[in-house]
């Protein structure tokens, strides 16, 4: 599987026999010429992994590309006119040549005060795990973590106490923009990892191998 991090939660995929693209938010940069997509999938509503205004250029670009998304960003693409497949967690679907699994269920909490709001993890092909905006710990350990870093619901205790908990062989640092130096938070990772974890930075843009 290869893997290019275009900034905060927006990652695409290529496994071989489908080629994704998760969370095209307002933090990030470079996906909206990409072409050739599978499937576009969205873990929730909040703008840094949807940017609606351009949504409907990149599928344009990319006709035979499924928009699927949870159930709370489905009404915003219905106000907007935009087409899409609603999944739920405990949906299993084939995009492309890939598997993919809906785990999870809401957002991680923010304030107790603010309402949770309803967030899709994906699980592809059992190996590569979005998790969204939630500390999801699928059943079977996948391959591949794609590890959020920071965050207003997050801070780097829980975030490595997520990463021992899933313990992957390949851990992949994503959701950092709203960091000044993320490489804080990945030397961390680094050093508190458990036994077996290598912590992997992809640098925006560029294609990683898993």
């Amino acid at each position: 599987m290869e893997l290019v991090h275009l900034g905060h939660a927006c990652v695409v995929a290529d496994t071989g026999s489908a080629r994704l693209l998760f969370d095209p938010g307002a933090f990030s940069q470079g996906y909206e010429t990409l072409e050739g997509l599978d499937a576009v999938l969205i873990t929730h509503q909040h703008v840094d992994h949807l940017d609606v205004e351009k949504l409907p250029a990149l599928l344009e670009r990319n006709p035979g590309a499924e928009l699927i998304v949870d159930p709370g960003t489905a009404e915003q693409l219905r106000e907007h006119d935009i087409a899409h497949t609603v999944r739920e967690p405990g949906e299993t679907f084939t995009v492309g040549g890939a598997g993919v699994e809906v785990v999870g269920h809401d957002h991680a909490v923010i304030h107790p005060d603010i309402p949770r709001i309803r967030n899709n993890g994906y699980l592809v092909d059992g190996t590569l795990l979005h998790p969204g905006d939630a500390f999801t710990v699928p059943e079977r350990t996948p391959d591949v973590l794609l590890l959020p870093t920071a965050a207003p619901w997050l801070k780097v205790s829980e975030a490595v106490d997520y990463l021992r908990a899933v313990a992957p062989p390949l851990a992949v640092p994503i959701h950092e923009a709203v960091l000044a130096n993320p490489e804080l938070h990945y030397g961390m990772f680094r050093n508190l990892a458990p036994q077996g974890t290598e912590v992997r930075v992809a640098p925006r843009g560029m294609a990683v191998a898993s």
